[in-house]
């Protein structure tokens, strides 16, 4: 009995210092563990929380200013562009997947070997050069903007999308001279991002609402498909890897 008396007493001094704690500290407390004990400031809290419960804090850049994010995006806008089928490359957030690559290990070449001596390789054998990939694209980026402005005397993201075209073709077929890179290699490159970013899954920055996965009826990173594997053909939602973490 004494015991359970004392263990009592200790729960109850528990709680006491738990109510007297929170109003002692008052609205600094707001917000953090104790502060969900007091209730004033309760509406305003819950508007912040409401505002940004939409909010895709996904869509931050890590690595382009923004002239070039927005010809990144402008860029990736033309080689996949919005149609009947569904959001180009602008609404899928490609640009937010390209930056985020270039701000991490993918764009400091980090699995690739990149130490001397440097041959001139085939062309089969793609990229031999010793630049990364981001510096490939903030050099690119910016001879995109000249060649706009020689052509056209305006931005690349100023142009229209036929302009915009003629510019990317140009690149592609390496009618631009650009000293320190290839601009073909520079245009597959951005190719070949700008489809990852529309079909990879959402957590790395690009196909926004899976709606990429959506447009090829694409089921996304399912866990396993047992509840259906016996059943007749049928579509099912795509789910991402945030969903299962």
């Amino acid at each position: 009995m004494a015991e359970k008396d004392q263990e009592k007493k200790e729960d109850l001094s528990r709680r006491r210092f738990l109510k007297n704690s929170g109003i002692a500290v008052g609205s600094l407390a707001v917000g953090g563990a104790l502060g969900s004990m007091i209730p004033w400031g309760t509406e305003e809290k819950d508007t912040n929380q409401a505002a940004n419960q939409g909010a895709n804090y996904n869509q931050a850049l890590m690595f382009f200013t923004q002239a070039e994010f927005q010809t990144v995006e402008a860029a990736a806008e033309r080689i996949f562009p919005e149609d009947d089928n569904g959001p180009g490359a602008r609404d899928l957030g490609v640009g937010y997947y390209i930056d985020h690559q270039m701000a991490g290990s993918y764009g400091f070449n980090a699995r690739d070997y990149m130490q001397p001596p440097f041959f001139h390789g085939e062309k089969e054998q793609g990229y031999q050069g010793r630049l990364k990939r981001r510096e490939i694209f903030r050099i690119a980026l910016r001879e995109v903007q000249n060649y706009s402005h020689q052509e056209y005397g305006e931005g690349f993201a100023e142009l229209t999308e036929e302009q915009q075209d003629s510019v990317l073709q140009a690149f592609q077929e390496d009618n631009v001279n650009v000293t320190t890179i290839s601009a073909s290699g520079f245009f597959d490159l951005l190719r070949s991002m700008t489809l990852e970013g529309v079909y990879s899954d959402p957590l790395y920055g690009g196909n926004i609402n899976m709606d990429g996965w959506r447009m090829r009826n694409y089921p996304g990173n399912q866990m396993n498909y047992t509840d259906i594997i016996d059943k007749d053909f049928q579509e099912i939602e795509p789910e991402s890897l945030r969903d299962h973490m």
